[in-house]
């Protein structure tokens, strides 16, 4: 069977520590004389994420390799979300998405309620895209998110649990320790993958 991306990441053992980060791009320049800043915010907004799982035996930690190594670097993609938030604040059960192209307020349907900070994934597979909920919303209206829509989306059905985007390695080369009592530790830098 060959291998087919994105990947799901392996459960022999949760992570220890994952930090998210959100990326956008804005230029800034400061007067070296007064210190007035001007900022000019582009449309790149990005995840990006450090993952690191607990120092564990072999018989754990060989699903890990395996995984990193059949990502071949940057090459290959797989799903990654906040392992904290499996499931929304708010009370909403299901949402459906309407926007264009780099829009942050996108049209929801929904009967419940988003809480800011909550998670909501839009496509599937190889299409899908993690966005964070920034403002609360109860039943139909204006949803604000980031980051902003990458492709236009028409009536899409938000998935509100475990919501999850595409993420590739950020580099080539993949590591992992062994020490002297056979405990293998294994972190790795990813980010988003955007097509």
């Amino acid at each position: 069977m060959s291998i087919s991306y994105p990947l799901d990441l392996p459960t022999s053992i949760g992570f220890a520590e994952i930090e998210l980060r959100a990326r956008n791009a804005v230029a800034i320049s400061q007067s070296p004389f007064t210190f007035a800043t001007q900022t000019h915010s582009y449309s790149g907004q990005m995840w990006s994420a450090t993952v690191s799982i607990p120092p564990v035996r072999r018989d754990l930690a060989e699903p890990w390799v395996a995984f990193l190594l059949a990502l071949r670097g940057p090459i290959g993609t797989f799903l990654l979300g906040d392992p904290n938030c499996p499931e929304p604040q708010g009370t909403a059960t299901s949402a459906t998405i309407s926007g264009s192209t780099g829009d942050s307020s996108v049209s929801v349907v929904m009967s419940g309620s988003l809480l800011a900070g909550d998670y909501i994934q839009l496509g599937s597979g190889a299409d899908a895209t993690l966005h964070k909920v920034l403002q609360d919303q109860t039943g139909d209206g204006t949803l604000e998110i980031w980051p902003a829509l990458r492709k236009n989306r028409v009536s899409e059905s938000a998935t509100l649990n475990n919501a999850k985007g595409v993420f590739r390695l950020t580099g080539q080369e993949q590591n992992w320790s062994i020490n002297n009592s056979n405990t293998y530790g294994i972190s790795f830098e990813c980010m988003e993958a955007i097509s």
